[in-house]
């Protein structure tokens, strides 16, 4: 069984409502009426509802027990404004500054999210991520104890010798593009609970690097020494059980023989399931050249550290890829408060 699959069974038990703010979008709708069908639960379009029936005639899809809102003419519209000028880097617009804002799909989806109207959030197929990262960052609250924003990208590799049976988190590959030592250990953590929510394996965690334990001298490796350091220190404190070693060059976190020679003791090289790269360049370039050169299925970005359950696509997303990451956000929706029990 493909992992996807596995997703749609878990969610097919426990059908959520996820909100698409580019409604009028083809992939999007396609996206939409395949949700339904399969039993997902109710995927929330936003825009003007007879541009959308319009754009889901010309694609021939269903809005079938879709639901259409359109934010300028919403029945929650008021209240969110409400909301919203109450948010300190809202306080002084004013009722009509604050209207024009809520009105744009990214900003009430936003708002849905935060409100706990629907239960996640897939936007990105159409925007750029400066335009969709905004209202999300600004609107939903982080979890506690969390600094920064973050993303990570589940792949799933047809060579299922690596990560658990194919199954891999990259991280960051979208949103921090030089992350501080205290960055890549939070998008350490943070990445092993999704791991281990999605799949219900033990994370092992590779702080990646161009040098594996201390070969090199030069302050990038040492960077990612500390950061190792660090996310470990945070997941005792939080009493979450995951393996985080580094620094560790790619294949040595890859591959068992290679590990044996380089680190032998480490609990990590050799069967990495989480790959923690130093940077944006890496990270990025790192997943396309596997989802692309490899073949893998690559679903993401998913968004780390905010109290609700998020994603930010690619502009090359396909309707199976945003199908596909509607369905992991559902799933992680259904046990989100389990996973984190102090987020508001």
């Amino acid at each position: 069984m493909r992992f996807i699959e596995s997703v749609f069974q878990k969610l097919q038990r426990h059908p959520k409502r996820i909100v698409f703010p580019e409604g009028t979008e083809p992939r999007v709708l396609h996206a939409a009426e395949r949700f339904v069908t399969l039993k997902l639960g109710i995927p929330v379009l936003l825009g003007n509802k007879a541009a959308i029936e319009k754009a889901a005639a010309k694609q021939k899809t269903s809005l079938d027990h879709v639901l259409i809102l359109d934010p300028a003419t919403a029945d929650d519209l008021p209240a969110f404004i409400k909301k919203l000028e109450k948010l300190k880097r809202y306080h002084d617009l004013g009722p009509k500054a604050a209207h024009d804002i809520l009105i744009q799909p990214n900003y009430f989806g936003a708002m849905m999210v935060q409100n706990g109207q629907v239960d996640g959030l897939v936007t990105g197929a159409s925007e750029a991520a400066s335009s969709t990262l905004r209202p999300l960052i600004q609107l939903i609250k982080p979890l506690p104890e969390v600094s920064s924003i973050s993303s990570c990208m589940l792949l799933d590799l047809s060579n299922k010798r690596y990560g658990e049976r194919g199954v891999m988190f990259f991280a960051d590959c979208a949103v921090i593009p030089d992350p501080s030592v205290e960055q890549l250990a939070e998008i350490a953590v943070e990445t092993g609970k999704v791991c281990r929510q999605l799949t219900g394996n033990k994370p092992r965690i590779a702080m990646l690097s161009f040098s594996t334990k201390g070969s090199s001298t030069l302050p990038s490796p040492h960077k990612i020494a500390a950061a190792t350091a660090l996310a470990r220190q945070r997941a005792a404190t939080a009493g979450i059980e995951m393996e985080i070693d580094g620094e560790l060059q790619a294949d040595t976190a890859l591959l068992a023989d290679l590990a044996e020679k380089k680190a032998p003791t480490s609990l990590v090289a050799g069967k990495a399931n989480v790959l923690v790269f130093p940077d944006l360049n890496s990270g990025n370039i790192g997943a396309k050249l596997v989802q692309y050169l490899a073949g893998a299925d690559a679903y993401g970005q998913l968004l780390l550290g905010l109290a609700k359950p998020c994603a930010d696509m690619s502009r090359g997303s396909t309707e199976d890829d945003i199908l596909a990451v509607a369905a992991i956000l559902g799933v992680q929706a259904i046990e989100y408060r389990k996973l984190y029990p102090d987020a508001a």
